[in-house]
């Protein structure tokens, strides 16, 4: 178990665990999550199963805990996988809260481990179908684009989508567009490393954050009326698209989003564009 490579699963959630235990056939795992409890729990389940899994308790929207995460992973050597699953949904936060967790903390995390990268590491950047559904204007695409990690980020987007439209569900569509282009932007960094940077776009997915938005968020049954599938996704198709990125397998796939919402995008396309955006959050 010891010679197996390195994959940092960030967020021990439902969908964070059912990625740890798909890639804990292949690689050993370290968990890292801001609830130390919570990583610690499903790190019992992985090892019961034969997983080789450590933990790590990190705020990721803090780059002093981000820095100190990552020097403790360099001291064990390469990182062959880093998949970013941690994030909030709109009914789980504030604007800011929002953008620093998924976008600022996945920024800072891909940035920071990009030097101990091992020759074919892959960088999994978990996303939403509710990216594909937004439009914003080259002001905003800018900030997106440029300052990702930056501890102004919400104030700076604040100011630009304007305070009466800060709310939650821009935050999320901000930030998880904000994933799309941060593996446009960083896809050549990587690929001086050997290595490679997706984002990966779930629809709707049965998790317990979704159950909470389907409770909260009447938006989210039209969507599930429209899906083609007529259900929702699991966290183990997600959890296998994510072994299959990070594999050999899809060595030539860097700087691109991976769309797995079962044709639910598709079927949008009909909807005029802001019943589109709102029916998305």
């Amino acid at each position: 178990m010891d010679s197996m490579q390195l994959a940092v699963v960030v967020g021990a959630g439902g969908m964070g665990a059912a990625v740890a235990r798909t890639l804990a056939a292949d690689y050993r795992i370290l968990l890292v999550d801001i609830d130390e409890q919570r990583a610690a729990a499903v790190a019992d389940e992985l090892r019961e199963g034969g997983g080789c899994v450590d933990t790590a308790q990190c705020d990721i929207t803090s780059p002093d805990n981000v820095a100190a995460l990552v020097e403790r992973i360099g001291r064990q050597g390469g990182v062959r996988v880093l998949a970013h699953v941690a994030g909030l949904s709109p009914t789980m936060g504030d604007f800011d809260t929002i953008i620093r967790v998924n976008l600022t903390g996945a920024a800072l995390m891909s940035d920071a481990l990009l030097p101990h990268a091992v020759p074919g590491a892959a960088a999994i950047l978990i996303s939403s179908l509710g990216a594909h559904v937004c439009g914003f204007d080259d002001g905003v695409l800018s900030v997106l684009r440029d300052r990702a990690s930056s501890e102004d980020l919400p104030d700076e987007l604040r100011g630009l989508v304007g305070a009466e439209r800060a709310d939650s569900n821009m935050a999320y569509q901000l930030s998880k567009f904000g994933l799309l282009m941060l593996a446009r932007r960083r896809a050549k960094d990587w690929g001086t490393r050997g290595g490679r940077i997706v984002s990966l776009s779930p629809g709707l997915i049965a998790t317990p954050m979704g159950a909470k938005e389907f409770a909260n968020n009447p938006a989210k049954r039209r969507l599930f009326d429209l899906s083609p599938q007529k259900r929702e996704g699991t966290m183990d198709e997600i959890a296998d698209v994510v072994a299959f990125l990070a594999s050999d397998k899809a060595s030539f796939l860097s700087g691109t989003d991976i769309l797995v919402d079962g044709g639910l995008s598709g079927a949008l396309s009909d909807v005029p564009f802001d019943a589109m955006r709102k029916a998305a959050r």
